[in-house]
């Protein structure tokens, strides 16, 4: 016995590498330039299904054309004329599907194609004396075309039928009826085995063609993170400009310099961390970044005391003078909003004097739209930026959780394949544990690019969206799933989203940590009042042991509640399960959160 040395060749290991690095790369594949064209579905529809087979069907055209030519040149009746008739036609149309293969994409005109082929063949056959005819084996080709079409079904049927019609002629024309038998089943034997490998060559390629749909639906999937983050690039896009700082500050001073003629002006915004005034925005001035209290113009501080317009006839006249020296005049404003002084506006002139009554209303009624806007936009920015870093976190956590262990559990493998493959041993086993643990891999990468895209919107209401993530669920882990959810009411969207936060973190908790077979889920609603509950009959946890409910995530769904006046209970025992309940009452909620208070003073 010859033994095979299975020992994978050098590099492989390395090959190996790089096919995960490609796959990985191509689960978390940007959709925004994914490939067109041939990864068009309705491409892989609509094409020519014996395209890849274009090579063998025409060699096996001149082929059987080639030999049908020497045969009938050979034969006793070459000299027939409806044997010359049908060898021309039959040539001459070979000769033509060479250059011009026959098509099939899958419909009626393709299948009619193909049928007409055959029948033409089985014609002249049929014609020029049956089995004995020399223009047999060109039937093959026909055959062989009908199973590279559609496969096993189609090309054992197209056998049979071959089969029996060129035979019942032939044996009621037969002399000897036996031998009449024998030749059918011989050529028949034939014709079936054409039609078996054509077939199995068809379901081959109909595999390989599925397996390219599974990857395209794949990446199809991992675009829905694009999507959403397209989503939100649309919805930032929508809002209006003056939740934007730099323009609402912008606008401010080109709209200032437009209603008050002046040569220099400056917006300054204080800072309530360290107490100095930004310089936001200035025109016709050299200031440096930040001012120090003492270092505003005596005009500036007066305002501030007054939280009133201030005008000075003459910079030259007061300490310190101006922004822009002490030549001048000038008019200041203070930007308040909500009772309290956020900003500072500074329009000067660089002669004295040149202050009017006109200047001065227009500037007291600018102040108040002005510092409305700013501080809308200054706010924005925060929520904008603390909503950022959030869901930052969240989906940090989300990739350690499910992929980067997984990652480093691969990695892990690889350097103990290469290992074990420097000192010579077998690893194929191995190589295709790890090739399912890629794929598993991918899978985790989809599921969690999913869970990131769910959320609740004024069109799906929070039962809809928990219905489609315990679908998900009920998939990708062996839980049994148990939802009763109420659709007929819905909260206001802020508040339903973060219930949902709160069930979607409580669920992926049970997911990852619980070791559960079930869990059941619970959504009540009337409108005003609301409760999700979550249980599992996991293997629980010590509620004492804070630390262990920091690492669940706790603390951000309690935040969650808190941020919409709802209260978060859980209650957890070892080997007991868990129990999850966030309950939003506002009739109590001010009640509650008094006597929350009261606790801890």
């Amino acid at each position: 016995m010859i033994e095979v040395d299975e020992t994978p060749p050098e590099g492989l290991l390395d090959r190996l590498r790089q096919r995960v690095r490609r796959d990985v790369q191509q689960a978390t594949v940007d959709p925004a330039v994914r490939p067109v064209g041939d990864f068009d579905l309705d491409e892989i529809v609509a094409r020519d299904q014996i395209a890849a087979f274009t090579p063998l069907v025409t060699a096996s055209r001149l082929a059987t054309s080639i030999v049908t030519v020497l045969l009938v040149s050979t034969s006793a009746e070459a000299a027939s004329r409806p044997l010359q008739l049908w060898t021309t036609v039959l040539v001459a149309y070979a000769v033509f599907r060479s250059f011009r293969p026959v098509r099939y994409s899958n419909d009626t005109t393709s299948l009619l194609r193909v049928v007409a082929e055959l029948g033409l063949h089985l014609a002249a056959i049929v014609a020029t004396g049956g089995w004995g005819s020399p223009l047999i084996l060109m039937l093959l080709t026909a055959v062989m075309i009908a199973g590279l079409a559609r496969g096993f079904a189609f090309s054992i049927r197209v056998a049979v039928a071959t089969v029996v019609a060129v035979s019942v002629p032939t044996m009621a024309a037969a002399a000897v009826p036996r031998d009449a038998v024998l030749e059918s089943m011989s050529w028949g034997a034939i014709i079936v085995l054409v039609a078996i490998t054509a077939g199995y060559a068809r379901r081959i390629s109909g595999e390989a063609d599925r397996d390219r749909t599974l990857a395209i639906g794949r990446l199809h999937r991992l675009s829905d993170a694009n999507e959403l983050l397209y989503s939100l690039h649309q919805v930032t896009q929508s809002l209006p400009a003056s939740l934007d700082l730099n323009d609402v500050l912008d606008s401010t001073l080109q709209r200032l310099k437009s209603f008050v003629t002046c040569d220099a002006v400056a917006v300054l915004l204080f800072d309530e961390t360290d107490g100095q005034w930004d310089v936001a925005r200035n025109h016709g001035l050299h200031l440096p970044a930040r001012l120090g209290p003492t270092e505003l113009p005596d005009g500036l501080r007066q305002a501030m005391a007054t939280e009133s317009t201030q005008t000075v006839a003459d910079l030259s006249l007061v300490p310190g003078g101006g922004l822009l020296g002490r030549a001048g005049s000038g008019i200041y404003g203070v930007l308040t909003s909500r009772g309290a002084v956020i900003g500072l506006l500074a329009v000067e002139r660089s002669r004295p004097g040149h202050i009017d009554d006109r200047d001065v209303e227009v500037v007291t009624g600018f102040v108040e739209p002005a510092a409305l806007a700013i501080d809308n936009a200054r706010w924005f920015t925060r929520l904008r930026t603390v909503g950022a870093d959030e869901e930052r976190t969240r989906i940090a956590r989300d990739l350690h959780d499910r992929i980067g262990q997984s990652l480093a559990y691969l990695a892990f493998e690889l350097d103990r394949l290469v290992a074990r493959d420097e000192t010579g041993e077998r690893i194929s086993g191995e190589l295709g544990q790890l090739r399912e643990d890629v794929r598993g891999v991918i899978r985790e990468v989809r599921d969690t690019l999913y869970d990131l895209r769910t959320d609740v919107s004024e069109t799906t209401g929070i039962a809809e969206v928990l219905e489609q993530y315990a679908e998900r669920v009920r998939e990708r882990s062996s839980l049994h799933v148990q939802l009763d959810a109420d659709h007929d009411a819905r909260l206001p969207i802020l508040q339903e989203r973060e219930m949902w936060r709160v069930a979607q973190e409580s669920l992926a908790n049970v997911e990852r940590h619980a070791h559960a077979t079930a869990v059941r889920i619970i959504w009540r609603c009337d409108g005003v009042r609301a409760v999700i509950d979550i249980t599992d009959n996991g293997i629980g946890f010590n509620q004492d042991r804070a630390g262990r409910l920091d690492s669940y995530g706790v603390l951000g769904m309690r935040e969650r509640a808190s941020s919409i006046g709802a209260t978060l209970e859980i209650h957890s025992a070892p080997g007991r399960g868990t129990r999850v309940r966030c309950i939003l009452d506002p009739t109590t909620s001010v009640d509650h959160r008094r006597t929350h208070q009261e606790a801890h003073q």
